[in-house]
């Protein structure tokens, strides 16, 4: 398949698969928007992959998980090589990895996540919890920097870009935590659980809600510390990626402070944002991309280094 039909098979699945990332990635140049669409298509192959889904939705159980982890592994090598496997997600990830040069290790650490999640993975501590964070988004966070011309080099800012994916993927625990569960998952630190006094294998326990919901918050509490941090790197961007990080900013921040307002209601229903509230961003970090006066200090902050 040419890279124009990869394309187009990319834009089919991010306006799928995120309609947040689909309205975020239109304020990219067509170069970056392209890149990022063929990133995406990837990166969400490979989670549909790991968790027997169709872009997020449906989750069944894999037969043999490890044997899809290294089929996974396997396929990414070989497109980051520059083959054709014949699987356009991984064709298209070949194609961006090929023309801005994301190091194969970045991809790597994302597919060690999904390996985390196949052999029933659970966080024992916070350190857990982020460095998960870290496999499965703040990798992607990275290799997106990198995408719009951030160098490999420029550990600074690809920090920041982590911190961005970091955010994003304690926002999705925070509203996952009911769908999660169902399905046998928990990715809060047992250390939390013990001390909320709540059982891991029953952390949906009615007489325990408030203590979850607390908990809950707490997640959304750090999304929010990563999404501040996050915005400075966006800083040393071109202004039409800076303007698009700085609204998916905005926009998927917009989860986590509305599961922290729903009080509890998100065990209950899937928390989302309207469009109007989508558009709101677009406008609102059109402005905060040209004062490109963000400030905020790390300290304290996880950081990619700490990852094994």
């Amino acid at each position: 398949m040419n890279r124009n039909n990869l394309v187009l098979h990319a834009k089919a699945s991010i306006e799928r698969g995120s309609k947040s990332f689909a309205r975020a990635s239109k304020l990219f140049s067509r170069q970056t928007r392209e890149r990022a669409w063929l990133l995406y298509y990837w990166c969400r192959a490979c989670d549909d992959l790991a968790d027997g889904q169709d872009h997020g939705q449906g989750m069944s159980e894999i037969a043999n998980p490890e044997k899809t982890i290294a089929a996974m592994r396997m396929m990414t090598a070989r497109s980051h090589g520059g083959e054709q496997t014949g699987n356009p997600p991984f064709d298209a990830y070949g194609v961006v990895a090929q023309e801005c040069g994301i190091p194969k290790k970045l991809a790597d650490d994302m597919i060690d996540g999904f390996a985390l999640d196949a052999r029933g993975w659970r966080p024992e501590t916070e350190d857990d919890l982020l460095q998960y964070c870290y496999h499965v988004a703040g990798a992607v966070g990275c290799m997106m920097a990198i995408v719009m011309g951030v160098s490999a080099r420029d550990h600074e800012v690809l920090d920041r870009a982590c911190d961005l994916g970091l955010a994003f993927q304690l926002a999705n625990i925070a509203r996952d935590v009911a769908e999660d569960a169902e399905a046998g998952r928990c990715y809060l630190p047992r250390d939390w659980l013990a001390a909320a006094d709540i059982d891991p294998e029953r952390i949906m326990a009615p007489e325990r809600r408030d203590a979850l919901i607390a908990l809950i918050n707490q997640l959304c509490d750090m999304a929010g510390e990563y999404e501040a941090s996050a915005r400075v790197g966006a800083a040393s961007l071109p202004f039409r990626s800076r303007w698009a990080v700085l609204a998916a900013a905005g926009i998927y921040g917009d989860i986590a402070r509305e599961i922290r307002r729903s009080d509890g209601a998100s065990l209950d229903r899937r928390i989302f944002t309207s469009k109007g509230q989508k558009l709101g961003w677009i406008v609102k970090a059109f402005g905060q991309a040209l004062l490109n006066s963000t400030r905020h200090d790390r300290q304290g902050l996880w950081t990619r280094a700490r990852a094994v």
